[in-house]
């Protein structure tokens, strides 16, 4: 008597894991790097705000849509071991405009400051800023040509007392950038050249730069949250073998910005 079987049930394979595929970069579309100077910028905003002891009125009036005038008195104290109470007025207007912007400013002292910046183009940026004072030998002018382009930028510079500069930056990577500067002090007869690199990602910005002067500078800035960010950073001078590291953090309130740094 013939016994009947039952089929058994095919097992099925096992499932290979998905394999993860790396992200193809498009390097004919790397984004545009920040200016060269301006490398540090997140490190600096965190370690090194401006900060002054005493007490800072303001009041600003639009003339229209584009100028606004006011004055400003800011009470402080000296930096001298018994501080002294000192204060000093100012007055500014402004000039605010899609293509060109103006700020001016003359103090009590003597001192004027103006600052300019005008889009040539769509690419090229002309930045100037000179401060002029009664003291001899400390006006001081610089003006400042930027070109920025899909994944590059470019400046040149010019200061008095024979000074000029120029710095390229290229984005390698869609997050690393390196770039390098030249420039020659003429009434001091000293040149140097530099090399700078910056990595960053939406978490984390860590940036390094070095000079023929002895400068060496490091800094890394991690976000912790959309309020909150920690940043360090080391400055050393192989030549005259100082050395400079702070430490802070950034909490950013709705209005307001509250920064803790240690030297």
């Amino acid at each position: 008597m013939a016994t009947l079987v039952h089929p058994t049930a095919a097992t099925p394979p096992a499932s290979k894991p998905a394999m993860i595929q790396p992200e193809k970069v498009d390097y004919s579309k790397l984004p545009c790097p920040i200016p060269y100077e301006e490398i540090h910028r997140e490190a600096l905003m965190s370690l090194k705000p401006e900060l002054f002891e005493g007490m800072r009125f303001d009041f600003t009036k639009g003339l229209n849509q584009s100028v606004f005038m006011g004055p400003t008195e800011i009470p402080s104290q000296s930096s001298e071991a018994i501080k002294i109470p000192t204060a000093h007025y100012e007055f500014g207007a402004n000039f605010i405009d899609p293509q060109l912007i103006l700020f001016g400013r003359i103090m009590t002292d003597g001192r004027l400051n103006a600052r300019v910046k005008c889009d040539l183009s769509e690419n090229l940026t002309l930045k100037a800023n000179a401060q002029l004072t009664n003291e001899q030998h400390m006006s001081h002018g610089m003006v400042n040509f930027d070109y920025k382009g899909t994944d590059y930028r470019s400046q040149f510079q010019l200061g008095n007392g024979a000074l000029f500069g120029a710095s390229y930056i290229q984005s390698v990577t869609p997050h690393l950038s390196l770039g390098g500067e030249v420039f020659w002090a003429g009434q001091h007869r000293k040149s140097g050249i530099g090399y700078a690199t910056r990595y960053n990602t939406d978490k984390m910005v860590a940036t390094g730069q070095v000079a023929s002067t002895g400068m060496v500078a490091l800094s890394y800035v991690q976000k912790v949250s959309e309020k909150v960010s920690l940043a360090s950073d080391l400055m050393y001078n192989y030549m005259s073998r100082d050395v400079t590291a702070s430490f802070g953090y950034d909490y950013i309130l709705r209005q307001v910005t509250a920064a803790i740094s240690n030297v």
